[in-house]
């Protein structure tokens, strides 16, 4: 009798795929609830949350229970869908599976009538959007990989112009379009080299090619180009900063949290599984793109002044750390340190996850603000935490996670990160060793100016006085929304207070890319972090925990039973300035004045400048992408001018069409007689 007559038999891969055909079948019922918002809202959306679940579960009992193929005879004739689970895609179908629940709870809860795109048709492009990230870190042949990385692009498109009406966010979703093509057109190109002419694109063909170093270094440049296009690193970011301000809340979340992180699994692909040797090089240029890209994202995250932009802008910042943590995996693999390249390799796996959840939930925390406040604007908000506690806690613990404090999950990514840097002095180039001061001093920075950002963000949204009046009848979150932010807030925790059980459960897949691993090295050192030996370094966040939690037990103490006895209550002391209001408090302009004026080289600004003369003065400062005016404007403008040049040939005449081909003809004829 057939297998699929029996759950209990199937494997792994098989209720991967039901939780895929699942949700495929949500969407296609949306399509025939297109309007009924309450029952897309409330049944829909809390259904796929469940299946996520369903997806988290399997994804987490199949890593390191070895590889799992299948054959679906879906596609064309001659060229079915090969898929296969392995400990990397088992990895990431629990990233996509832990985010994904949060963020779908919340878009039950998040989604209102008449916004854009009815609430039927959304639900059929996000769950299309679920299904195919879920896809791609399934495929097993360039044929079906890139079927899927196409419906991803395109599914996700029409997410991001679902309120389409609005001519600025029809141009955010061309240029993201636009980008994702261009970086398809790469990892196309990856394969056909890959493939080394046998015309098999399986990824078992690919893996047994012994390319040459200066093919196999095509590959990977034609890999790091087209992966990093929708991962956003430099020069490739443009349309990031564009896409995720014009799409929904849950929608950002997503691209952020989860569509990236897939971007990267096609680059871990590559580089580690179907190419067969490692050069040196490789991961030098990752980690100078990557700790580029990561300083240009902080310092241009903040300047924000606009919510969505700045998180943004910090998702560039930490696909750049993730990409120099995979690149050091690289270094140290092209030299046979495989512990080492392991440590690395897990920073940077560990850094996904992490972002993953609290950048979810941060984007999930502001959707939840503007549809509160009706406010994406920083100058206008302040002063929330009183009117939305159940936003605030959340968003707090997400903007921890992002500094990278402990005991959250964001500090065990950055910690394990800098102590592979550290560990770089053992490499056998003396060049490379000396660049070490530079890469550790960067990463230090980069960490600094991220806590800078987050301390922006939080205490300009929450802290202070209300600087609009209407603020003070903003409402909580919906229940469906404290239900996804719990979610992802749980999550940011427990990654930070059990990173021995989170990086034993990346050991099978450090063991599958690097042949090493620090499972059995963590697992023996207790509830006590030591990624390669105690006398180097060692972290303890439960014992970080207790001592925060005391801290706070002291200052409570000190603070309400000895400072306020007899106390009373009364105006605070002004500067002997009496007329103070909201509006005087420090700007998300004024936050960020200090680094415009460090790195103002690094800026292309505007300033609108007030005279003498003008009944309302106004100042205001615009700071824009130098890439965009230096790179990306005189490509479009060559274009072009080159299709004008093509357009000459079109004259609308028979006649010169006919010349055309008469030219055509003659021109053939004398190169087949020579």
């Amino acid at each position: 009798m057939n297998e699929w007559l029996h759950p209990l038999s199937w494997v792994h891969l098989d209720w991967v795929l039901l939780v895929v055909s699942l949700w495929l079948l949500i969407g296609v019922i949306g399509v025939f609830a297109l309007r009924q918002f309450r029952f897309v809202a409330v049944i829909l959306f809390p259904a796929s949350a469940l299946f996520s679940l369903l997806l988290l579960g399997v994804a987490l009992s199949a890593v390191g229970q070895g590889s799992e193929v299948a054959v679906l005879p879906i596609g064309l004739p001659q060229l079915p869908f090969h898929l296969r689970l392995d400990s990397l895609s088992s990895f990431f179908l629990i990233l996509i599976g832990a985010a994904s629940i949060g963020v779908s709870a919340f878009a039950a809860g998040y989604f209102r009538k008449g916004e854009g795109t009815p609430p039927g048709l959304i639900c059929l492009e996000y769950h299309v959007f679920l299904a195919s990230m879920a896809m791609v870190v399934l495929a097993d042949d360039a044929y079906a990989f890139m079927v899927v990385w196409e419906t991803m692009a395109l599914s996700s498109f029409f997410l991001v112009i679902s309120n389409h009406r609005i001519a600025e966010i029809r141009d955010a979703g061309f240029i993201y379009l636009l980008v994702a093509h261009v970086g398809a057109l790469g990892i196309f190109l990856c394969f056909g080299v890959l493939q080394a002419n046998t015309g098999d694109y399986t990824f078992a063909n690919m893996r047994a090619q012994q390319l040459s170093p200066l093919w196999a270094s095509i590959a990977f440049v034609l890999a790091a180009f087209g992966f990093g296009a929708k991962a956003g690193i430099l020069p490739v970011h443009v349309w990031l900063p564009e896409a995720h301000p014009a799409a929904s809340s849950p929608v950002s979340a997503l691209m952020s949290g989860v569509m990236l992180k897939i971007a990267l699994y096609g680059l871990l692909r590559v580089s580690f599984d179907l190419l067969p040797t490692r050069i040196w090089w490789w991961g030098a240029m990752l980690i100078a793109i990557g700790l580029g890209t990561a300083l240009f994202g902080v310092i241009f995250s903040t300047v924000q002044v606009e919510m969505k932009r700045l998180l943004a802008y910090s998702s560039i910042e930490n696909v750049g750390l993730i990409c120099a943590g995979i690149g050091l995996s690289l270094l140290f693999s092209a030299y046979g340190m495989k512990v080492l390249s392991a440590l690395a390799l897990t920073a940077a796996l560990y850094h996904m996850l992490s972002h993953a959840l609290f950048k979810s939930l941060l984007f999930c925390s502001t959707g939840a603000v503007m549809h509160a406040t009706g406010e994406r604007s920083l100058g206008k908000l302040g002063g929330l935490m009183r009117y939305v506690p159940w936003v605030a806690w959340p968003t707090l613990i997400g903007a921890l996670a992002c500094a990278g404090l402990p005991p959250l999950g964001g500090f065990v990514a950055e910690w394990l990160l800098l102590q592979s840097f550290l560990f770089t002095t053992g490499l056998p180039s003396s060049f490379l060793n000396m660049l070490v001061p530079v890469m550790a001093g960067l990463i230090a920075l980069i960490a600094a100016l991220s806590g800078y950002t987050m301390v922006k963000y939080f205490g300009v949204i929450f802290l202070g006085q209300p600087r609009e009046e209407k603020l003070s009848q903003a409402h909580d979150a919906a229940p469906w929304e404290r239900v996804g932010m719990l979610w992802l807030t749980a999550g940011c925790l427990t990654l930070g207070l059990l990173p021995n059980q989170v990086i034993g459960l990346m050991d099978p897949v450090t063991q599958l890319l690097v042949s090493a691993g620090l499972g059995q090295t963590v697992a023996a050192s207790g509830w006590l972090l030591v990624p390669v030996g105690v006398e180097r370094a060692s972290y303890a966040p439960a014992i970080f925990l207790l001592g925060v939690l005391a801290c706070f037990a002291v200052a409570y103490l000190l603070v309400r039973k000895t400072y306020h006895r007899g106390t009373r209550r009364a105006p605070p002391w002004d500067c002997g300035f009496p007329w103070q209001t909201p509006r005087m408090q420090d700007s998300a302009e004024g936050f960020g004045q200090p680094i415009r004026q460090i790195f103002e080289p690094m800026f292309r600004m505007h300033r609108e400048l007030p005279t003498p003369f003008d009944v309302q003065p106004r100042y205001r400062v615009t700071v824009q992408d130098p890439l965009w005016y230096w790179l990306y404007l005189p490509v479009a403008k060559a274009v072009e001018r080159g299709s004008r040049l093509i357009g000459l040939l079109q004259q609308g005449r028979i006649a010169v069409y006919l010349m055309y081909s008469f030219v055509t003809l003659i021109v053939v004829l004398l190169m087949v007689k020579q």
